[in-house]
């Protein structure tokens, strides 16, 4: 193995995770020793070489108060559930550093946040992509927090998902059951991993809600909630999201044709629901689609029809 794609692997071991482009620059900075002298990146590593390096402190990173309007769906002293737009990145993070979730609710909530996740991830029980729309709970004290979390654990907190995915389906529901981890070269990509030991269960169950030849919109529930999961799960089995430039397949001649509609994966992450951490009263709450999912369903019910579940639909019906 190359010596860069050795320190860029799953970290199994307990060894601190490094991107490939990371692990190229501490061996050109001539930070990494193999055998006691300076490696070159092209080095092929042998059995029994010894390696040492070690990784730099991160740059601090200060969350700050932003006046970035929010959409609300419930509010109380305990919790707040939002409805998060797409091309909102939930924390800051290198590369994103304002504009963020995080940043929003400092400014809204003026310091009454769950510390539990650290001074930048304030609050945040669970995350969405930044292309994904849709429904996050935000816990406002540490007991909220630790009660919301053992919830998530537990796989009671329930979240639907919405989405329109290359290809037909034959069978009107089905369940993805693929480990996830870390992608062995991509570190900034997920993907299904069978060995065993460098991933993590993941299930995701999948409806379809109405069918459009090579398009089907389908309605999801994560049992698990790895990252990138439905992503993931789908394109593994032949049906990327329309719109993920990441792990789709290539764009479709439908989504050429309407390539103003898209911004990132089509996801929407449309229900959600879970036991109230203080009352326990179980809550559900919904959010309407995106606008341009809901111009793309338009066009897709006007052009080629619809078929929900194995029966036509009228092309301008209401599933």
């Amino acid at each position: 193995m190359r010596l860069d794609a050795f320190l860029a692997r799953e970290d199994d071991d307990g060894l601190p995770a490094l991107s490939r482009s990371a692990a190229a620059k501490l061996i050109g900075r001539g930070e990494v020793v193999r055998n006691g002298k300076p490696a070159g990146k092209n080095d092929r590593l042998s059995e029994g070489d010894l390696i040492e390096y070690s990784i730099p402190e991160p740059e601090p990173i200060d969350a700050l108060a932003e006046d970035i309007p929010l959409d609300v769906v419930y509010e109380d002293d305990d919790l707040l559930v939002i409805n998060k737009p797409s091309g909102m990145v939930v924390h800051p993070a290198p590369g994103n550093p304002s504009g963020t979730l995080v940043n929003a609710l400092l400014y809204r909530c003026r310091g009454k946040l769950s510390g539990i996740n650290g001074a930048l991830r304030p609050g945040i029980v669970h995350r969405i992509d930044k292309q994904t729309s849709g429904l996050l709970v935000v816990a406002k004290n540490d007991e909220a927090h630790r009660k919301l979390a053992a919830e998530l654990e537990g796989h009671h907190i329930e979240r639907e998902y919405h989405a329109l995915v290359q290809g037909g389906f034959s069978a009107d529901s089905g369940t993805v059951d693929l480990p996830i981890g870390r992608h062995p070269v991509d570190r900034k990509k997920m993907a299904v991993i069978r060995d065993g030991h460098t991933s993590r269960p993941a299930v995701t169950h999948y409806t379809v809600r109405e069918r459009f030849g090579d398009v089907t919109y389908l309605v999801l529930r994560l049992e698990t909630g790895r990252t990138h999961q439905i992503r993931v799960h789908l394109s593994s089995i032949g049906h990327p999201l329309l719109g993920d430039t990441v792990y789709g397949g290539g764009k479709t001649a439908f989504e050429k044709r309407h390539a103003d509609l898209f911004d990132g994966q089509c996801l929407c992450a449309a229900r959600l629901s879970f036991t109230h951490p203080r009352t326990g009263e179980r809550m559900s709450f919904s959010c309407p689609l995106p606008p341009d999912f809901e111009k793309l369903l338009a066009i897709l019910r006007k052009e080629r029809g619809g078929e929900v579940a194995g029966k036509p639909t009228d092309s301008e019906g209401e599933v």
